[in-house]
Order: structure tokens, then C-alpha cells, then sequence
């Protein structure tokens, strides 16, 4: 691709730090974080080099899912603080120049927010809303609820996300309402024009105030098919196959990229289930059609995940390859990909796909080089760039999760799990919570996030992987992270160059170029990943050999560049465990 024919985005330059704000800064000593502790952070974030903050929902929320429930998305959630504090937020990351974008939970509200409470009571304006059904005959289906009027059985056999029915029974209202996720999170109607009013109004108030972009909470489940259909396939009887990627989502987004997007805002979209067919990711990133910016697919999320919380499946490095080649491949031409292997929602990314013991630092390098080094907008989970690990969580008790407790405490009284230490190890490696222990400032008291009592426990490592730690030490993997997000700073084939990878069927070693095409010739790059604790050998194709080549960035120290460069040019690489090597091939 000749430099003249970029297509330059900003966001597409960009590096985002995802900010989870009830476990990052805690000023006010209530054990959870606010925005005036992000504030108190902003400097920390620019020296980073970061460009982008995505901030998880801050908005009044009774906090059933920890801010996911939204009740008004016009008010700030007073334990965070005041909207004046978040409009100081955004000034002193705008005055950085980094941006901000917010999430965007439509799919949903809270069954505290007024249009559910007015809809409850049958307001001609606000009944529509949401998702009503009668109920069915329990005599003549075969699923039940535990609550809801005698005999009378939930409109289908739909199952929360959560665990359980995904309908409950309203006694004012006398009917049932859907919620694909908790009871207190029931699913806004999107077929309903003013639904879809209110929504781009909100959003554009949001856009008014100054914010630039949104992330999009699982909004390819908005529309949901006619006759809310069971599937006995699906191991949530249709909850997942029906509105995942509905008859009308990419109707109702085109309407919200005419009405309120623009190509200057990031938005970038979470796409719920297992495969999200490349034809329906196109619609969604065309800028002619649904306008988002990139999205989100849980692909490689579920490469090492049974059907529920405490069941594990084994995953191979050709497999987690196989998934970011496809989405590399698919969106060449069209879209843009984004790059990520943790979050609020995800385990550790060292402790998932590195090795969070003897090799936790080189593993989190190498995990961290991967993502800077493809094509696309690589996300930065807080805490990522220290290399934070899961937590040893030793019972029922250290969880908050709604999504690990409800349906383990389920499956435990219903008899198809004996006790939460039958399958401690699978729970423990898979729960969110994980990802939502306070971050690791210093090594002193509840790791110098809180002076009260952390609303989530402090991971015991506190005392080696903190902040403090890590921006004393040159050799670390904060300052590891700094030069990944120089490099694509100063190297526009990180951004923009093609993407070729080599060896596709190795399981311990992922290796691949990237490549542009500019008026001064081609840039090349080599990237060179191994995924083990053991030395490796590498092979290297004759095309990808260079006797003038450089290493620009690698995870351990090397003696001058002699040796890396010399077995550059012979075509033999010599990787240690857990080694991460990017070459200039020019």
C-alpha cells in the first residue's frame, strides 16, 4: 500500500487504556474507586504514552452488575462522585490531548431507570419500552420458573446469561419481562421507534458535552427475532442463537450512524457470541451502513471456556492464531480490527495465554508485544501494563461477580455441582473478578488503592507487581509497554502495514511480517513470539532473512544487537522462553 494511500484515522493510530472505575483510585476512602481518583491518575496515564481512556459506565446505577444497570444515563453514580468531577476528568485529558470515550449500555437498563418504572404501571408512553409476553401453561411446556404466578410457566425456554429463566414475572404489571442478563437488567425494545429516539438523543448529549465515541455493551443483541423462538442447540435455549446479530440490529444501527455517529468518533462495538459471521461484521464497519469504527468478538475468549463458569476446554497456540488470521484476512479490505486478550470481563491475560510464575514478566512482554504489533487498535486493560495476574481465590466468599456466583450457587443446589472446591480451579481461572481486583499502586496497605477497606480483595502479589515497582525499574514491563506504544508512534507499518504470518500450525511459536508499501520503499517488519518455557529453534524462510535488519524492540536484554541481528541474517533464530523480538527487515 503506497504511504499516499492510507486511509489515516485516529483511531486507527491510537492505543486505548480501559479504565474500570470501582478498582482503579479510591480518594474518599470507601473502598471504591472514583472519577476523582482517576483524575489524580491522568498524569500517570499521559506518561504512558496512552491516547485514548475508555471508562467503564460511571452512570447512576443501583449496581446489580457493578454499573451495567443503568437507571439514568444523564447522572453520574453518587460513590464515584459528581458530574462536575467528570467534566474535571475530561478537561485534564483533553488538555493532554488524550480522549475519551464512554460505554454505552442500550441493549438494557436498570429496572430502577424511569422507563421501566413508568412502563411497570402500564404508561401508555413508556409500555412498549421493554419486552412484555403473557406467560404459558406450565401443564403444556417443558420449562418452568422458580417464581412467577402457580402454573404458569416464563413465555419460552430463553436462559439468562446470568443463570436461570431469562424472563421474570412483574406483579404490578401481571405479565413477564425479558432480561438476557440479571433480573434487574431487563431488555429495552428496540422495535420501538421512541425507544430508539431516546436512545440517539442520550447519545448525543453525551457527544455535546465532549466525549469522543462510545463503546457499544453488547449491542448486537438489540433485536431480537419475531416469536422470540426456542433452540434446543444453544446451551441458553435460543437466548443466544435468536438475538445474537437480529433480523434488524444492522436496520437499527444504520438509523443511529445516520442520526448521531460521524467517522472523527470512536465507536467500537461488542459483539456477543461464539462466531460472528465475517458478512455481518463488514455491515457493522462499513462506514455506508451500521459506521462503527471496530468491534469487539469474543472468538479467542472462548477458546478455553466450557458452557459454564466452572468448566475449562483446552486451547492450542494454532488455534488462538487461527482466530486473529481470520479476523486479519476478513477485514483486509474492509473494516478495522480491534486487539485485545483481557478486560473488566476476561481473566488476567498472563495468567490465560503467559505463564504467571517463573515467567510472568517475559510472558507479559511477549503477550503485550503481540497486541501492539498487529494490525489493528490494540486496548490496554488497567493493570495489564504491570503484568497483574488473577487472584487465588479460596471460596464463594472473595467473589462480587453476579455472573460467577449466581450460577455456580444455582448449579450447587440444584445438585450438578457438589461444592464451589469441586471446581475451584476452573472457577478461579475463569471469573471476571479477576480482572476487577483494585489496581497495584505500591506495595504498602490495600496496594495504595484505598485507605477503607477495598470493596474486592487485593491480590497478594501486591509487594512485587505495583507501580512503583515497575516505574523503578528501566527493564520492567510498564517500560515495556512505553516502547510498544512508541514504536507504533514512530513506525506507520505497525499501524497500516499488510499482515503475513509464518508457520500457522506451530503451537509454540507465532511469527509474521508486516509490511508497507511508501515512496521510499518498502518497510518490513519481523515479529517473532515464542509461546513456551523452553528454548526454541526457529527456521525463517529465505524472503524473510536480512543481513542489515535491526532489532527495534525485544523482551530480554541483549549484549549490543550482534547476536539477535547475526541470527537474523543466517535465518536461525535462537528464541529463550517466552521471548518477543521485533526486527526491521529493511
Amino acid at each position: 500500500m503506497p504511504d499516499g494511500d492510507i486511509e489515516r484515522r485516529w483511531w486507527r493510530e491510537s492505543v486505548v487504556y480501559q479504565v474500570y472505575p470501582r478498582s482503579f483510585n479510591d480518594t474518599d476512602g470507601d473502598g471504591v474507586g472514583d472519577i476523582p481518583g482517576i483524575v489524580e491518575k491522568v498524569d500517570y496515564l499521559d506518561d504512558l504514552g496512552v491516547d485514548v481512556v475508555w471508562l467503564n459506565p460511571v452512570y447512576d446505577s443501583p449496581n446489580a452488575d457493578n454499573g451495567y444497570d443503568i437507571a439514568d444515563y444523564r447522572s453520574i453514580m453518587d460513590e464515584f462522585g459528581t458530574m462536575a468531577d467528570w467534566e474535571e476528568l475530561l478537561d485534564e485529558l483533553h488538555s493532554r490531548d488524550i480522549k475519551l470515550i464512554m460505554d454505552l449500555v442500550v441493549n438494557h437498563t436498570s429496572d430502577e431507570h424511569e422507563w421501566f418504572v413508568d412502563s411497570r404501571a402500564g404508561d401508555p408512553e413508556y409500555e412498549d419500552f421493554y419486552i412484555w409476553r403473557d406467560g404459558r401453561d406450565a401443564d403444556e411446556v417443558s420449562w418452568s420458573a422458580t417464581e412467577g404466578p402457580a402454573g404458569e410457566a416464563p413465555p419460552n425456554a430463553w436462559k439468562s446469561y446470568f443463570g436461570g429463566p431469562a424472563w421474570a414475572y412483574d406483579e404490578e404489571r401481571e405479565a413477564w419481562y425479558l432480561h438476557l442478563f440479571d433480573v434487574k437488567q431487563p431488555d429495552l425494545n428496540w422495535e420501538n421507534p421512541r425507544v430508539r429516539d431516546e436512545v440517539f438523543e442520550m447519545m448525543e448529549w453525551w457527544f455535546d458535552k465532549g466525549i469522543d465515541g462510545f463503546r457499544m455493551d453488547v449491542i448486537n443483541l438489540i433485536s431480537k427475532p419475531e416469536g422470540l423462538p426456542n433452540d434446543p442447540d444453544d446451551p441458553f435455549c435460543g437466548a443466544m442463537t435468536g438475538p445474537t446479530n437480529g433480523p434488524r440490529v444492522h436496520e437499527f444501527l444504520a438509523e443511529m450512524n445516520e442520526r448521531v455517529l460521524d467517522r472523527e468518533y470512536l465507536t467500537v462495538g461488542e459483539m456477543l457470541g461464539p462466531e460472528i459471521p465475517m458478512e455481518h461484521a463488514r455491515r457493522y464497519l462499513d462506514p455506508d451502513e451500521d459506521g462503527l469504527s471496530m468491534l469487539f468478538h469474543f472468538e479467542h475468549m472462548l477458546l478455553d471456556r466450557g458452557d459454564d463458569i466452572w468448566e475449562r476446554d483446552e486451547w492450542a497456540l494454532s488455534d488462538l492464531k487461527a482466530v486473529f488470521n481470520r479476523w486479519d484476512d476478513g477485514l483486509k479490505t474492509e473494516g478495522w480490527n480491534s486487539l485485545y486478550l483481557n478486560n473488566h470481563d476476561q481473566p488476567r491475560m498472563v495468567s490465560r495465554f503467559g505463564n504467571d510464575g517463573e515467567y510472568r514478566r517475559e510472558s507479559a512482554k511477549l503477550l503485550g508485544t503481540l497486541l501492539h504489533t498487529l494490525r489493528g487498535t490494540p486496548y490496554i486493560y488497567q493493570g495489564e501494563e504491570l503484568g497483574m495476574t488473577n487472584y487465588p481465590f479460596e471460596s464463594l466468599d472473595d467473589f462480587r461477580d453476579v455472573d460467577t456466583l449466581r450460577p455456580l450457587e444455582n448449579a450447587i443446589e440444584a445438585g450438578e455441582v457438589d461444592s464451589f472446591d469441586a471446581v475451584k480451579e476452573a472457577v478461579r481461572a475463569n471469573s471476571r473478578d479477576n480482572a476487577r481486583t483494585p489496581m497495584q499502586w505500591s506495595a504498602g496497605p490495600n496496594a495504595g488503592f484505598t485507605d477503607g477497606e477495598p470493596w474486592l480483595g487485593v491480590n497478594p502479589n501486591k509487594g512485587e507487581v505495583n507501580v512503583e515497582t515497575e516505574r523503578a525499574d528501566e527493564d520492567s514491563v510498564w517500560h515495556y509497554y512505553r516502547d510498544l506504544i512508541s514504536l507504533r508512534k514512530e513506525h506507520d507499518v505497525v499501524v497500516y502495514g499488510e499482515y503475513d504470518p509464518l508457520f500457522p500450525d506451530d503451537d509454540t511459536v507465532w511469527a509474521y511480517t508486516r509490511t508497507l508499501s511508501t515512496a521510499d520503499g518498502d518497510e518490513r517488519l519481523l515479529v517473532a513470539l515464542n509461546f513456551s518455557d523452553d528454548d526454541v529453534a526457529v527456521g525463517l524462510p529465505d524472503d524473510v532473512t536480512s543481513e542489515e535488519g535491526a532489532l527495534l524492540i525485544g523482551n530480554y536484554p541483549v549484549d549490543g544487537d550482534s547476536d539477535v541481528v547475526s541470527e537474523l541474517a543466517a535465518g536461525d533464530l535462537r528464541l529463550r522462553p517466552w521471548e518477543a523480538r521485533v526486527y526491521d527487515l529493511r
